[in-house]
């Protein structure tokens, strides 16, 4: 992707393993990009809990003494990116909290859509907070359940809260892995010679060496006792799930699986279908490195048009550079790309990228691409137009912001500076992904929210920043059942 999205979090937890805050240091490391604002881990030995987060990259924020000193045998673990709740120390995970039934930590990846509501209530009942993240609220409920036990009193909270949440909860007895009613974000369940683990993406397993065992499913809770004893309840019956399409668009590593499918395979069929439905004459496929490569080989598969790399990426541009005083131009676009001109010069070019956001670095691209002796531009996207800002967990601009919601399919040709353009279809990406409208979250896309706002409008947290009119659509009927 040219203009980044960024997402909510990645989280991961390992039980009855020896060097568990090891392990999930590495797992993190691997789910680092889904979020660099903070990291944090927590783990306990069965006595003490030990508790440490920082600012930044997951090597950034934990050296190997503050590893040393966390001991035990289980532990969770965090990356964050905020949709909610400003980036700073205080609201970094996982949270951990002190309440009348001991204490309890929790990791949670998504964004809920009742926040508002929920603090206002806990706050005229007493609550204080201590951060501005809608995860907190969680931790909140979770003390005032009049359940006597752990799960069930767990249980009770989560059927309180309505959007998206996939979370890892730790406390003296019990490591949670839990999935919203709709399973908008993902979660798997992965196990390292006895010790379960639970996590965000299959990556973070590989890297330790574990075994993939399935997805959590979603309305889905999985307990492991201190024992390392695994069972598996439903506190949430649903009729239908909404799985981020994004995840598979995008987000997710190449490497990993999602939803219980391989993602490179599934970007590489989604670029098969988009060949198949946008008739195009090239010389040669380049991809915006590094998330469209994957589309970009199987259009080129599919299409019989040569795949090349014409763009390189710079991996290495940290979270600010200085701009030199003499004005480049393009200089941002620069910095992070750099054509290939051998790859280029005099061919036709078809350019495919997983998205388009504003568009303003899809035409600075297309510049560098003409600059660099490109005769023709044909841009194609993985994605179907980006039209509505997501309310799940995924930053994203207002409406306003975003040119496809603006901007006919011409004009965003003009705009962009392409001979041609083409999008996927919303139903050539559910046909790529084998999957129907009743499996996925296609909203961004289409408008069609799987979950009611409450009062109507939607909120991003506690900023109702969304005023202008967009199609409503009713709850999805949830049948609750407790285990």
């Amino acid at each position: 992707m040219s203009e980044p999205i960024r997402h909510a979090c990645g989280i991961f937890a390992i039980i009855n393993h020896p060097e568990a805050a090891n392990m999930t240091y590495l797992g993190l490391y691997a789910l680092q990009h889904r979020g660099q604002e903070s990291a944090g881990i927590v783990t306990t030995d069965g006595t003490r809990v030990y508790d440490h987060r920082g600012m930044g990259l997951v090597a950034d924020a934990f050296s190997e003494s503050i590893l040393r000193n966390m001991r035990g045998t289980r532990a969770i673990g965090h990356v964050r990116y905020s949709t909610t709740g400003s980036s700073d120390f205080h609201n970094s995970q996982p949270i951990l909290c002190q309440y009348q039934r001991g204490w309890v930590a929790l990791a949670h990846n998504g964004n809920l859509i009742n926040t508002e509501e929920l603090r206002t209530e806990l706050g005229s009942r007493g609550s204080i907070f201590n951060t501005t993240t809608d995860s907190e609220i969680i931790a909140h409920l979770l003390a005032r359940s009049r359940k006597s036990d752990f799960l069930e009193a767990l249980s009770d909270s989560l059927l309180k809260l309505t959007g998206a949440y996939s979370m890892a909860i730790i406390n003296s007895e019990y490591v949670v892995g839990v999935r919203d009613p709709l399973g908008v974000r993902p979660l798997s369940l992965g196990e390292l010679k006895g010790a379960p683990i639970l996590c965000s993406e299959t990556c973070a397993l590989d890297i330790i060496n574990a075994r993939y065992v399935r997805a959590v499913e979603p309305g889905e809770m999985v307990v492991v006792d201190r024992r390392g004893e695994v069972s598996s309840h439903f506190f949430a019956n649903r009729r239908r799930s909404a799985q981020c399409i994004f995840e598979l668009i995008y987000f997710a590593r190449p490497d990993s699986w999602v939803y219980g499918m391989e993602v490179h395979a599934v970007r590489k069929n989604i670029g098969r279908v988009l060949a198949r439905e946008s008739v195009t004459n090239g010389d040669v496929v380049i991809p915006i490195p590094d998330s469209s490569t994957c589309a970009a080989l199987g259009f080129a598969e599919e299409s019989r048009i040569p795949f090349d790399v014409g763009i390189i990426r710079n991996h290495y541009i940290g979270r600010t550079f200085i701009e030199p005083t003499q004005r480049i131009r393009d200089f941002g676009a620069k910095i992070k790309y750099n054509p290939v001109k051998a790859v280029l010069a005099d061919k036709r070019v078809v350019v495919v990228d997983d998205s388009i956001v504003r568009g303003t670095t899809m035409r600075k691209i297309i510049k560098m691409l003409r600059r660099a002796g490109a005769r023709e531009v044909h841009l194609r996207i993985s994605s179907p137009t980006f039209k509505y800002p997501c309310y799940y967990g995924i930053d994203t601009p207002k409406r306003s912001e975003l040119i496809g919601a603006t901007h006919s399919l011409e004009e965003i040709r003009k705009q962009v500076g392409a001979d041609t353009i083409h999008y996927i279809s919303i139903h050539g990406l559910l046909e790529a992904v084998h999957g129907t409208d009743k499996q996925y979250c296609t909203a961004c896309f289409s408008g069609k929210y799987p979950l009611r706002f409450p009062g109507g409008e939607p909120v991003n947290g506690n900023l109702k920043f969304w005023k202008e009119t967009v199609e409503r659509h009713e709850e999805l009927p949830v049948e609750l059942a407790f285990s």
